[in-house]
């Protein structure tokens, strides 16, 4: 019954998109874009609990990346443009929904598209939006943070605009770590969106740092204290988890995908 919902709600998702969205203001999009999400969560049984500092307008906000659930418990916190993957244009239905509710897209590989890229994400936040990015290219099982590709953080840094770090953890009510999200592995969309179905709850604790001034650090020094802060809050977070990447722990990570 709760599958079916879900279907129905990318297909009322659809409908507001084709029907309303060129009939509103940008500022009307991003607030029903919220709505959309937080009723997504709702439907998948997910209470968002957001920590931290109110996110600030028109920033780059640089987040660990555990689940295609990700952007979504973003938007329902903040809604945001998102740079994702190329592939996901070509997901049915998803990639149509995406492709007109702010996704940039990313061609892997191409210079030229790299550039034009970043324009398109600087233009988003010269325009007061905020633009979400996972620096980490793929995901994990949120148990460790990988490194950061420093490139994404360049529009922050030639629109003078400021660097927000997110911490991501999924959790059981218990809070305890909850790994039905995490869509690494040989492990489909479906699947993935199964085993958080079956899940009697799950938690979505989005911990919002400061804002980071990215106009007196170069984009591998802003890549590397976002990656320390994040890092930091899941490591405190999972101490004693085995495949953890705190320093005297081993991490042995679960295969991953290219990040979307």
């Amino acid at each position: 019954m709760r599958l079916a919902r879900v279907g129905l709600h990318l297909l009322y998702g659809a409908a507001t998109v084709a029907a309303v969205y060129p009939f509103v203001t940008y500022a009307r999009r991003r607030r029903l874009k919220q709505r959309w999400s937080q009723q997504l969560l709702e439907i998948l049984n997910i209470r968002l609990e957001r920590h931290g500092v109110a996110p600030a307008p028109a920033s780059l906000l640089v987040a660990n990346h555990v689940s295609w659930l990700d952007i979504y418990v973003i938007n329902a916190a903040c809604p945001s443009a998102f740079v994702s993957k190329d592939d996901v244009r070509s997901w049915p239905l998803i990639g149509w929904l995406a492709a007109r509710t702010e996704t940039l897209f990313l061609q892997r590989g191409s210079r030229r598209h790299a550039h034009a890229m970043s324009e398109a994400v600087g233009a988003v936040l010269n325009g007061g939006g905020n633009v979400a990015v996972f620096p980490e290219g793929t995901t994990t099982d949120g148990l460790a943070v990988r490194h950061f590709h420093a490139a994404l953080l360049q529009p922050a840094i030639d629109a003078g605009r400021p660097v927000q770090p997110m911490a991501l953890r999924y959790l059981t009510p218990k809070g305890e770590y909850c790994g039905a999200p995490a869509y690494v592995g040989d492990t489909s969309l479906l699947q993935c969106l199964k085993a958080i179905l079956a899940q009697r709850g799950i938690v979505a604790a989005l911990h919002i740092m400061p804002p980071m001034d990215a106009a007196t650090r170069t984009r591998r020094a802003l890549a590397d204290a976002a990656h320390g802060l994040i890092a930091a809050h899941v490591q405190e977070a999972y101490p004693l988890a085995e495949t953890s990447s705190v320093e005297g722990y081993i991490y042995e990570p679960t295969p991953a995908k290219a990040g979307i």
